[in-house]
């Protein structure tokens, strides 16, 4: 298969269409429900993620490993080897029961642990992002590359959500903050799309799952921005099923960032 405009383009109308008939009908209209890990669960996922099966099917006949599968059988997706579908329906499912307008969905093509072809689609914005590896990124229809010009991280605008393997950054973040503003949205695939589109400059997130960082990342690296992980500088290469991200617009701003993270997390060992 290869992934012409043409499928680019269905894939992505596949995506704008789910998301259309069955996440932005149920906004503020659904509770919640709490799953075994302990984070939120809508019908509006579970929706989603069904219909998404099917139409991707529709695409290219490979499994589909979805947020809210059991994780035996997303194990099992992974481990058979070959190209599969990795699929949040619902990225930022806090801020949609909370009636918050930030969410998305994403959907990656993946093969073995690498993005070919991703898309995270705004449904309150209609913004499709999406890219090619090798081939480039894009928003809606107009070419995406991050600016080569980015602040210094004194200026910077950072979006930070800190969990158990960054906990010791918090007191260091709030005393000795190294940006000029910070935000946290509650969306991990739209963190990396606004990052690749310049609205933010730095990015913290750590203990992402497959599924929040597949599209995103791939986003971000074909719009010629710059990751990496937590513990080392190939973000392709680090933990495969919670990967910790620190990224920037630019190298030099990554080196900045990066530098001040790893070094904090130091001293406080």
């Amino acid at each position: 298969m290869d992934i012409t405009v043409r499928f680019a383009a269905r894939a992505i109308d596949a995506v704008r269409s789910v998301a259309i008939a069955e996440i932005l009908p149920r906004f503020r209209s659904v509770p919640a429900s709490l799953k075994q890990d302990g984070s939120l669960v809508t019908d509006a996922d579970l929706a989603a993620q069904e219909a998404l099966t099917h139409r991707l099917a529709e695409l290219e006949p490979i499994p589909v490993m979805g947020e809210e599968m059991p994780a035996p059988e997303q194990r099992a997706i992974f481990e058979r080897g070959g190209r599969f579908w990795c699929v949040d329906p619902l990225d930022g499912t806090r801020n949609f029961s909370h009636g918050i307008p930030f969410f998305a969905v994403s959907v990656a093509l993946m093969e073995d642990a690498r993005p070919l072809f991703g898309t995270v689609y705004d449904p309150i914005a209609d913004e499709a992002y999406f890219a090619v590896r090798g081939a480039g990124a894009w928003l809606n229809h107009r070419p995406l590359v991050v600016p080569s010009h980015a602040p210094a991280l004194a200026q910077a605008v950072a979006e930070v959500s800190l969990r158990r393997d960054t906990a010791g950054l918090r007191g260091a973040l709030k005393k000795r903050a190294p940006y000029a503003r910070r935000l946290t949205s509650g969306s991990s695939a739209l963190s990396w799309c606004h990052l690749a589109a310049a609205r933010t400059d730095v990015l913290l997130h750590s203990g992402q799952k497959m599924w929040d960082y597949a599209a995103g990342s791939l986003i971000l690296d074909e719009a010629e921005g710059a990751l990496a992980a937590l513990d080392q500088d190939d973000f392709w290469t680090a933990p495969l099923w919670t990967r910790s991200v620190i990224a920037a617009r630019s190298a030099p701003l990554l080196a900045q960032w990066k530098g001040w993270i790893r070094g904090e997390l130091a001293a406080g060992q």
